[in-house]
């Protein structure tokens, strides 16, 4: 990173600005966990609400349970859980500028420009991927539960059903960061569009090996609409870059 000076920036002085952005974005999440304080009702309703009648009474479908909340400080825990993960989810175009504006210094003014865009468009990006996890909730829940047998129920904790969902959703948000990722990479002057498209097919097997191992059910299709929108991503941001690459050498040579 450099200085306004063009003169390069101190170990102390990075650490300090890595302090100050971690405060920011640590503020932000404060913020916004108050909103999932307030909706926390709401916000769980809307977690189990595709799920069968998972939040309600048993039904006759083994495929359904019945979900509850463990111990005396149970409810408060999963109060403050859910409202701090909402904060985390709701903040994140803030802690994204932030990560962005630590970032910047290092970039020429042109790039810091598309930086910022890049940066912008990790939101919708991140929204994409938890809406996608979110509608393929239900899937899921049922691939999961349907190995219970015919004559038991599921008596599910929620903190428990809480940490799945969450882990899904985080995980689809932060998987749909990938364009984001190589593209400001590119900007930044790090990676070439050769250089990302050069291992497609070891990035592909990568993208396959890492979909079955942290999406957190076993069935294949969850594993394929995640790999399958990754690998899209993937050779679209290697597009990308190979035509900013293009562009910058004939900037250079003009």
């Amino acid at each position: 990173m450099t200085t306004r000076n063009s003169g390069q920036m101190p170990l102390l002085e990075h650490f300090r600005e890595l302090r100050k952005r971690v405060i920011r974005a640590a503020l932000s999440i404060a913020v916004f966990s108050s909103v999932g304080w307030i909706f926390y009702r709401k916000i769980v309703h809307l977690l189990t609400k595709p799920v069968c009648d998972l939040g309600s009474a048993p039904s006759s479908s083994h495929h359904c349970g019945i979900l509850y909340i463990d111990g005396v400080l149970g409810p408060l825990n999963l109060q403050i859980s859910v409202a701090i993960v909402s904060g985390v989810l709701l903040a994140s175009p803030f802690w994204l500028y932030q990560l962005w504006a630590f970032v910047a210094p290092a970039l020429h003014n042109k790039e810091k420009k598309y930086s910022l865009f890049f940066i912008a468009a990790a939101t919708p990006f991140f929204a994409a991927g938890a809406a996608l996890a979110y509608w393929i909730l239900p899937i899921a829940i049922r691939v999961l539960l349907g190995f219970t047998p015919t004559n038991l129920t599921n008596l599910i904790k929620f903190s428990d059903y809480l940490s799945f969902v969450l882990h899904l959703i985080v995980l689809f948000g932060l998987a749909f960061e990938l364009p984001v990722f190589l593209v400001a990479l590119n900007v930044a002057g790090i990676l070439s569009g050769r250089s990302i498209i050069k291992p497609w097919r070891i990035a592909v097997f990568a993208i396959t090996v890492f979909s079955a191992t942290f999406v957190p059910t076993s069935d294949p299709f969850t594993m394929l609409l995640l790999a399958v929108p990754l690998v899209i991503f993937y050779f679209a941001a290697a597009g990308i870059a190979l035509a900013n690459d293009r562009r910058r050498v004939r900037a250079s040579v003009e």
